[in-house]
């Protein structure tokens, strides 16, 4: 098991990186929040998880290990498989997961791509007594945002989610003024504002 990286950053798309490990590069899907947290030539460690299938082998990074262990516990729920619970780790920090779950806030889960009333209910049930194992997290890691690379950021990431290019404009086009009021809000918090905004 693969469970942490540390090396440069050799490439960043809108859901995956590229880490050189001294002339190896691991290619990690990651969600949009990780990938634009990180810039190619820094140096990063990530938190990991390794999906084996009968016929891929996928590493998914993270950059908190809260945010990784989120991951896993989703995908112990049935019907649950890493694209689903990646897509849940891009909508809610671990804390916002936990508070979801633990009160039964099916219209809080149901945000997230590819999970319906049902859904939400598999994850109440099945996860209310393990989800307090998560560990704290503040919810608004990240680096600020850019002057203007922010809504290329979350655009990919929306898209990397399952979003029409349109449906992630207009979402861009509704936090833009939560940007433009504060420039150290990170891509991670304004990725999770347009996610909001388009389960409304």
């Amino acid at each position: 098991m693969i469970a942490q990286l540390t090396g440069k950053v050799a490439a960043v798309g809108g859901t995956w990186l590229v880490v050189d490990l001294s002339g190896f590069g691991v290619k990690a899907l990651c969600t949009p929040a990780t990938a634009g947290a990180v810039r190619v030539g820094e140096q990063v460690t990530l938190h990991t998880s390794l999906i084996v299938r009968e016929d891929s082998l996928t590493l998914y990074a993270f950059g908190e290990a809260g945010e990784r262990d989120c991951f896993e516990l989703v995908q112990s729920a049935s019907g649950i498989g890493p694209k689903i619970a990646q897509a849940v780790v891009s909508v809610f920090s671990p804390d916002e997961f936990r508070a979801a779950v633990t009160t039964g806030n099916l219209t809080a889960l149901t945000r997230v791509p590819g999970i319906g009333v049902k859904g939400a209910q598999r994850l109440v049930l099945e996860l209310k007594d393990k989800v307090n194992v998560l560990a704290g997290s503040g919810g608004g890691a990240g680096v600020p945002v850019l002057a203007q690379g922010w809504r290329d950021q979350v655009r990919a990431g929306l898209e990397g989610l399952g979003y029409s290019a349109r449906d992630a404009e207009a979402a861009c086009d509704r936090v833009a003024p939560l940007a433009t009021e504060n420039p150290d809000t990170s891509v991670a918090l304004l990725l999770r504002a347009a996610l909001r905004s388009l389960a409304k």
